[in-house]
């Protein structure tokens, strides 16, 4: 079986458990997937690997290379195809995984996205830096400027990876160990504790530990 799905974010809820605690839960569309690819490490790959694909799209929005590809499978054109490198038990090119095919309530797992864009930020909201107080470090007018980034004659330059303003959020992130708690096969849903990266309607992969 897969050590994982592809899936959705829909949205966040909550759900009260059996000791009355009320807690915070995003809500995943996981399936179903299909297989799309089955690699080995003895044939041309040199790897074990188990591809999935996950939510349709439009055939004339497929390149006719990616067509045949998905032919192969019998599977119609999806949007996203996911590699997954460790995986248990046997799967076939074309089997179809469900939700409740391979996470478990209870179970911990992790959550890879691409975090929220945010733009072009400052140090303060890029780095949680505390501003410097209209007070001292080369800055006087403005409270959430850096302040001074470099030395002075030696070494005569600002060091590769000094924190300063710029580009913020879109980076692929991982959040580990999220509690499965409820695993709804009707919906090919899945509510995991707490938050996962990205917004709403954006893809997830889901690996099991």
């Amino acid at each position: 079986m897969s050590s994982g799905l592809i899936g959705k974010k829909v949205g966040m809820t909550s759900v009260f458990e059996d000791d009355g605690r009320n807690i915070a839960c995003t809500v995943i569309e996981a399936g179903p997937n299909i297989v799309t690819q089955v690699k080995h490490a003895d044939g041309a790959d040199g790897y074990d690997a188990v591809q999935l694909a996950f939510d349709d799209k439009k055939e004339k929005r497929t390149t006719s290379a990616l067509k045949g590809h998905f032919d192969k499978a019998g599977a119609a054109p999806k949007k996203q195809v996911v590699e997954f490198r460790s995986f248990e038990g046997d799967v076939d090119l074309g089997d179809v995984l469900n939700v409740d095919d391979v996470f478990t309530e209870g179970e911990t797992i992790d959550v890879v996205g691409v975090s929220k864009g945010k733009g072009f930020q400052g140090v303060v909201k890029r780095h949680g830096f505390g501003g410097v107080g209209m007070a001292t470090h080369g800055q006087s007018d403005q409270q959430r400027h850096s302040g001074s980034i470099g030395a002075s004659a030696d070494p005569s330059r600002v060091f590769k990876g000094t924190r300063m303003a710029g580009r913020t959020g879109g980076d692929r992130t991982k959040v580990k160990n999220l509690r499965v708690v409820r695993v709804l096969p009707d919906h090919n849903a899945i509510l995991v504790k707490g938050s996962v990266p990205g917004a709403k309607n954006s893809y997830v992969e889901l690996h099991k530990k």
